[in-house]
């Protein structure tokens, strides 16, 4: 299953991205966190010592195109690969717990998940290139992905609702939007049930820095019953962006409470696999259409495989 936490800046969505990484760890799932915000802030927020710095994702796109493409007949080279190219017959897929060369690259071990990292902006981007050049890596990664029922993929996205530049937002089985008890942050809010709604994605809202009930009740008149959680402020998350590492059996019970009904609310949403695979490939599509056929210069729309299932 796969969750994405979205939300305005400053939000907690970091915050909450790892604290629910962690406890869903703790109930004995396999966990792989993905850190795709601008500011690569989720290895800290996990725990992780001071200089902790995975290998970046987009640093070897040749790496993962080159294993993802495995013997697929439609792609001639890594080069042809863009951020949207789906899985098809030959294509190697990923599972979760399996060692193969992408995830001995990439993934290191930080407060009992996986975490993979984008990596932030070089030197030679900057002017250069925009940060959805970091996060295509993700949504290839996620294209190719096999995640069982009980393996949990939580993603850290960039703030507000740059997601939706991409197609990396259908990816998921559950959006969470991290919504402060503010008119900015609804705003947000706002914008993700706008641009979701054409595409039959789950949305939630969890809300976060919750002070008291008014806070909890301006959420409630907003949102109704898309709020599933109100989280207080929290000592255990202050002691952590102190630099400590706490337990997370010590984290508060309203917050662990939080986590739980959002826990249970990813777990009851059903995943459709060709559902899920039509939008990547009306995405690929629509981004051949729109610049990558002129960037490789062919119709990567010959790339889909009109046979491939992903795996039961």
């Amino acid at each position: 299953m796969r969750i994405a936490f979205v939300g305005k800046g400053g939000s907690g969505k970091t915050t909450l991205a790892a604290l629910f990484s962690r406890y869903a760890a703790l109930l004995g799932k396999r966990v792989l966190a993905v850190d795709a915000d601008i500011n690569q802030h989720l290895a800290m927020a996990l725990g992780a010592p001071e200089g902790f710095a995975p290998a970046p994702l987009a640093a070897d796109m040749r790496l993962l195109k080159e294993y993802l493409r495995g013997d697929n007949p439609l792609i001639g080279s890594a080069d042809e690969m863009v951020k949207t190219t789906p899985p098809g017959r030959g294509s190697r897929l990923l599972r979760l717990g399996e060692r193969n060369p992408v995830m001995t690259a990439f993934a290191r071990r930080v407060g009992g998940v996986e975490l993979i990292a984008t990596g932030e902006f070089e030197g030679d981007d900057i002017g250069v290139k925009c940060f959805h050049s970091k996060t295509g890596a993700v949504e290839l990664l996620l294209n190719h992905l096999i995640d069982g029922k009980d393996d949990i993929v939580t993603v850290d996205m960039t703030a507000g609702a740059d997601a939706f530049a991409s197609g990396l937002f259908a990816k998921f089985d559950l959006l969470a939007v991290v919504v402060e008890p503010t008119r900015q942050s609804l705003g947000v809010w706002d914008q993700y049930a706008k641009y979701a709604s054409g595409y039959g994605l789950r949305l939630v809202a969890v809300g976060n820095k919750v002070e008291d009930a008014r806070d909890e009740a301006f959420l409630r008149e907003r949102l109704g019953d898309a709020l599933i959680a109100a989280v207080p402020r929290s000592g255990f998350v202050r002691s952590m962006e102190r630099g400590e590492a706490p337990d997370i059996s010590e984290l508060e019970p309203r917050v662990l409470g939080g986590l739980e009904v959002l826990r249970g609310t990813l777990a009851a949403t059903e995943r459709d696999w060709d559902a899920m695979h039509r939008a990547s490939v009306e995405f690929h599509l629509k981004n051949a259409a729109s610049w990558a056929n002129a960037a490789v210069g062919r119709d990567l729309g010959q790339q889909v495989d009109p046979s491939f299932r992903y795996p039961s």
